[in-house]
């Protein structure tokens, strides 16, 4: 088996995937789509799994793979068609079934932070449809990843909760 020290990840959130806004991901208002933010981070999540051996691979092989649980994201400014993004991905925290990341999506040639996404994936047997423990090696590429991001500032949008923000006595 691999040990924990073979696995070595930045301690700095990991650019997973860059791709560009595509026309179809367009709305009546001239800039990508709410569910499109959704599909592109879905984009960014495949290689994260693919890395830590949860993803395609796994859920062909050994019929196990990560289901979303719960997410939340927010919107910062807008992006259009043909704009290229950058998505890079945090792990925030871990057990033995379950990781807790956070992607942030950019502008890739201006830079700024287009939205962002907080979300809990469990690790699924296909078979049962139940959860089940990481593997081995999966576990141990999670620690270290844990490891290497434990020290980094948590965003400011991780846990925060939705409502609506009222000034003091309006």
């Amino acid at each position: 088996m691999t040990a924990k020290d073979d696995f070595h990840y930045p301690a700095e959130p990991i650019e997973v995937v860059r791709l560009s806004v595509r026309p179809e991901w367009i709305d009546y208002n001239g800039h990508m789509n709410v569910a499109y933010y959704l599909l592109a981070f879905d984009k960014a999540t495949d290689p994260f799994f693919d890395e830590l051996g949860i993803g395609a691979k796994s859920a062909r092989e050994d019929r196990a793979g990560p289901f979303a649980l719960q997410n939340q994201i927010f919107f910062m400014r807008e992006v259009r068609e043909g704009d290229p993004l950058r998505i890079t991905i945090q792990l925030i925290d871990h057990d033995a079934k379950k990781v807790h990341y956070f992607l942030s999506m950019y502008h890739a040639d201006k830079g700024y932070l287009a939205a962002t996404l907080e979300q809990i994936t469990v690790f699924v047997d296909l078979k049962t449809r139940k959860t089940r423990p990481f593997t081995e090696e999966t576990r141990m590429k999670v620690e270290a990843l844990m490891a290497a991001h434990r020290d980094l500032p948590l965003p400011p949008q991780v846990g925060a909760q939705l409502g609506i923000r009222r000034k003091p006595g309006a």
